[in-house]
């Protein structure tokens, strides 16, 4: 997965945003010339708003709904990845919105958790070098603003429950079905 240097929001970037329909509902995806920016589970309309204000405020600049230009890669490869053709995501992504440890949790999330695996809380925290730090990955986990691509649905207790995940208990199961850590039955 090819991701961008570290670099804080700037006033005046233009962001791309379109909602897609994909099989565990719609996605609001939002991307700047630095890459995907922003993936919003459950996207009818009230969640596009509330997400866009909230894009315009930490981002600045103008938001343009468009399917093509910046968010034509990340779009095919969701739907090879929800049409179970890809494994591995290769997009930029533009990490301007997530800071500090929760950046760091992130980064090893998207690089050393692989499609059809899954690690502990825990496990995460002593890979960024803080072991005691369980319960700050789960937070790392609810500010991730790039769902599935960084897979944040790949994080589970050490106890074989599932935990949280901000897109819902539901889709979590969905998408670990769907990379086969999780049998469809079993849900």
């Amino acid at each position: 997965m090819e991701s961008e240097k570290s670099g804080t929001a700037q006033a005046g970037v233009r962001v791309e945003w379109a909602v897609v329909p994909s099989t565990i509902g719609p996605l609001l995806l939002a991307a700047t010339d630095r890459g995907l920016v922003s993936v919003v589970f459950h996207a009818d309309e009230r969640v596009r708003e509330r997400a866009l204000e909230r894009l315009a405020g930490a981002l600045g600049g103008e938001l343009v709904r468009s399917a093509s230009g910046l968010l034509a890669g990340p779009l095919r490869q969701l739907e090879a990845y929800f049409d179970g053709r890809l494994r591995s995501f290769d997009v930029k992504l533009d990490w301007s919105l997530v800071t500090g440890f929760n950046r760091q949790v992130l980064r090893e999330l998207a690089e050393g958790v692989p499609y059809g695996t899954v690690v502990g809380y825990g496990e995460l925290a002593r890979r960024v070098g803080q072991p005691a730090a369980a319960q700050a990955v789960g937070a790392a986990m609810g500010s991730n603003p790039l769902p599935v691509v960084v897979p944040c649905h790949r994080v589970v207790e050490s106890d074989g429950g599932l935990g949280g995940f901000g897109g819902g208990l539901e889709t979590k199961r969905r998408l670990l079905a769907l990379e086969g850590v999780l049998p469809e039955p079993l849900f």
